[in-house]
């Protein structure tokens, strides 16, 4: 024989010490899910210039090591100065503030870019740093020696103050290494 549910039974609410108890398991997970959330969020943003300067800085290298490889100029201070590609400007020329734009076609076609076969996205996608690359080469001061410096910029809060992130490398002439990158990078206000 069924019993018929009381009135009492049916009314059950939920009591404060269940609802604190719900509301402290809420809040755990969240204290949990929100930082790595957030962090995530500025690990994604960080691959574009962190993996656009190893490239940059890996092409750079490889681009040294193809013309040491072809006749060079008889003297060492010819040969330095040839080692990289010539500078390139920052593209664009200022990086977006907050946002992340597509590039206008062209951008990257300039001469030291396709040299270094680089391109920070592929082409159509918005991107949130701008990049340049230094010949920092001084021949005048060190005949033997030859530089280069490859940076990004980027602002992603828009707030005016941008992150930097920098690779260096060199290629010494006689040094049986080779060119090379230089280790580390260089890191200003990554997240601002």
């Amino acid at each position: 024989m069924v019993r018929p549910i009381s009135s009492r039974a049916r009314r059950r609410r939920i009591a404060p010490v269940e609802l604190a108890i719900a509301f402290a398991l809420g809040g755990s997970l969240l204290a949990i899910a929100v930082p790595t959330f957030l962090r995530e969020v500025h690990t994604s943003r960080l691959v574009e210039p962190i993996d656009g300067l190893e490239r940059l800085g890996a092409s750079a290298v490889e681009y040294a090591k193809a013309r040491a490889a072809v006749p060079a100029p008889p003297t060492a201070a010819l040969r330095a100065a040839q080692a990289f590609p010539p500078g390139a400007p920052m593209t664009p020329a200022a990086p977006p503030r907050g946002r992340c734009d597509v590039d206008p076609p062209g951008a990257w076609d300039g001469p030291t870019w396709s040299a270094l076969a680089f391109r920070p996205v592929p082409a159509g996608t918005p991107h949130c740093f701008a990049f340049a690359f230094d010949n920092t080469s001084a021949p005048a001061e060190v005949p033997a020696r030859a530089a280069f410096r490859a940076h990004a910029h980027g602002d992603l809060d828009g707030d005016g103050m941008p992150s930097t992130f920098e690779v260096t490398g060199r290629a010494v002439d006689g040094d049986p290494r080779g060119p090379l990158l230089d280790p580390g990078m260089f890191v200003e206000s990554e997240t601002e």
